[in-house]
């Protein structure tokens, strides 16, 4: 037979050329349950990933980029998986209108995509990450790490912290007492501790410029949303 994806003779389980198998099996209840082991699995899974970027971020990131990329998640799929965790959970507890609010007073554009901010913040942050990686490669622009191998970086960071916003969010519900704000803070610390010690844990400067790498960006992020809103209210007009 010839296989169904590159069309390459097969003569055993396996396509030679591209390693797809000769026969697949059909998807029952086994395999939903493998493939949610396969992506919590302990070892270089989630849990362990998880683990890792909250001990050692720096030091399993640059061996993420450089030399071993199977021991954690694919950055993407974390962020993804961690965004899609904070999505569920502020679905149950409602705890994002916490910390995350803007008014003006009308119904404009502006108000429209704070609200989307607001509603969505798991998301808005996986774009805020983009100004946050710009600002990040310009103050270690003497390091030799591209844009996107920060972005990679800002990927696993940013995902740890929803999960920092997460937990705080099932403390929040379950005793009623606002946490949001101490979770702000916590994900706050840890993002700036997480970048710092990826560009060198011993020099302080590092999480300086971490620290104001990840305001500058976060200003950049609200600063365009504002400057959209207004510009698009602008051209609307009669």
């Amino acid at each position: 037979m010839n296989c169904r994806n590159c069309n390459t003779e097969v003569n055993s389980n396996f396509c030679p050329n591209c390693g797809q198998p000769a026969n697949l099996k059909r998807i029952d209840g086994h395999y939903i349950i493998h493939e949610i082991e396969h992506v919590l699995h302990f070892e270089r899974g989630i849990l362990y990933s998880i683990r890792e970027l909250l001990t050692n971020p720096g030091e399993n990131v640059r061996n993420y980029l450089s030399d071993n990329r199977s021991r954690l998640v694919k950055p993407i799929i974390f962020i993804i998986v961690t965004s899609l965790i904070y999505t569920f959970i502020n679905h149950l507890f409602q705890f994002e209108d916490g910390y995350v609010k803007y008014f003006d007073g009308k119904r404009s554009t502006t108000t429209q995509i704070f609200e989307w901010i607001q509603g969505h913040y798991g998301y808005a942050n996986i774009i805020m990450g983009v100004f946050i990686a710009l600002w990040t490669k310009l103050f270690f622009k003497k390091h030799h790490f591209n844009f996107f191998e920060i972005l990679i970086l800002l990927c696993f960071v940013m995902g740890i912290a929803m999960l920092i916003f997460s937990f705080f969010g099932i403390m929040q519900g379950f005793i009623n007492i606002k946490l949001m704000q101490v979770a702000s803070f916590f994900g706050f610390v840890y993002m700036t501790w997480a970048v710092g010690n990826f560009f060198g844990k011993k020099k302080i400067i590092n999480y300086v410029k971490a620290l104001f790498a990840y305001i500058l960006g976060m200003l950049t992020f609200f600063i365009i949303a504002i400057l959209s809103g207004s510009l698009i209210d602008l051209l609307a007009k009669p």
